[in-house]
């Protein structure tokens, strides 16, 4: 699945630093705003245990991880949905991606300049959220202005528009974002079609100092505070360090560095792995001598839907699926296990897939 996460926030608050840790795609990362134009695409793999455990079992030729497309964005500025600074470019670069990863600078260094001359992390969402806010509105008032003359004539579905955009542009003039509307299906149907930049969910991330890497900072308390009831998660991870265990290449070298750090993963990890859920995405399996891999859907997916994610053929020419779930298959330690025990159930069109899953879909094109 082609799934983008764009990387946002001002200019030299660590997103194309962190973006290279992710992807070790070396995106050009410098002291001095506008360091990146163009926006650096990477392709991350989702670490899963599962996966490794379903190899360990299978011994396969080849293990594939699932992936999401990481989207590092030049910094934006105050006046961006008005063009300053390359704007318009970049708010174009994140209408394209299905959620946002927030890059807050929570740490003090006085060698690395500040867009807007001090550390305010909470002052930088401000401004990021209002030139989000801002041409989203842009977007609002447009559709609501093309149809108010059909309203005027009776028409139901224009009357419908009108009541939908007005009732966003109030919500958002009052400093709110897109994704806080309590909408109904409805308006949600005709919302939906404006691909709206504030209605995107979001994650923030505090780029922190190794001394805050795991009490936190009052940077972060801060940042935590102001996101309190936005329903969006908050992670912590100082890039710098980041940075220094992306440079081994050697795993054990990596852990002796986690362990005189006292962490037990790469903040890395974390980061992709909530960008995952984020996007209301699960993985199932398959799981054979040739290959062992992780496939990603949605959640509620049904498993047509989940079969043609392999190839379209697998939906058109569905017979069933044959399902085992994850605990069983590593708990009894091979299908034929599961087979034998009854814990591999045979599961038809309305099955909606559980996250784990071990499938084998049968079809005849």
């Amino acid at each position: 699945m082609a799934l983008k996460c764009g990387i946002v926030g001002l200019p030299n608050v660590g997103k194309s630093t962190l973006f290279n840790c992710l992807s070790k795609a070396k995106a050009q990362s410098a002291n001095f705003p506008f360091c990146t134009i163009e926006p650096n695409i990477g392709i991350i793999s989702v670490p899963d245990e599962r996966l490794e455990a379903l190899s360990a079992i299978v011994n396969p030729e080849r293990v594939m991880p699932t992936t999401v497309e990481i989207v590092d964005i030049a910094g934006l500025v105050k006046g961006a949905s008005k063009g300053e600074g390359l704007g318009n470019k970049f708010l174009g670069n994140i209408r394209e991606t299905n959620a946002i990863i927030h890059v807050l600078r929570c740490f003090d260094d006085d060698n690395i300049i500040h867009v807007d001359g001090s550390v305010d992390p909470v002052r930088d969402k401000e401004i990021i959220d209002m030139e989000l806010q801002l041409k989203d509105l842009e977007v609002l008032e447009k559709l609501r202005d093309k149809n108010v003359r059909t309203a005027k004539s009776g028409d139901k579905l224009a009357q419908k528009i009108i009541k939908t955009t007005e009732k966003y542009i109030l919500h958002l003039e009052a400093g709110n974002s897109a994704r806080s509307v309590a909408a109904t299906d409805e308006e949600l149907e005709i919302i939906n079609t404006l691909d709206l930049i504030t209605a995107k969910p979001v994650l923030y991330v505090c780029n922190i100092d190794e001394a805050s890497v795991k009490a936190g900072n009052k940077y972060v308390d801060a940042v935590k505070e102001v996101v309190n009831d936005e329903d969006a998660e908050v992670i912590l991870i100082a890039s710098s360090i980041e940075a220094e265990i992306a440079e081994l290449d050697d795993t054990e070298e990596q852990s002796m560095f986690l362990d005189e750090l006292g962490l037990e993963k790469p903040g890395v990890h974390y980061l992709i792995q909530s960008t995952y859920k984020l996007l209301k995405l699960q993985t199932y399996f398959t799981a054979g001598v040739k290959e062992v891999r992780a496939w990603t859907i949605t959640k509620g997916t049904k498993a047509p839907q989940a079969a043609a994610v392999i190839h379209t053929d697998f939906e058109k020419g569905f017979i069933r699926a044959e399902v085992m779930a994850y605990n069983d298959y590593v708990t009894l330690g091979s299908e034929q296990s599961c087979r034998d025990n009854g814990k591999l159930s045979v599961e038809g069109k309305g099955y909606v897939v559980q996250d784990g899953d071990i499938m084998h879909f049968r079809f005849n094109v």
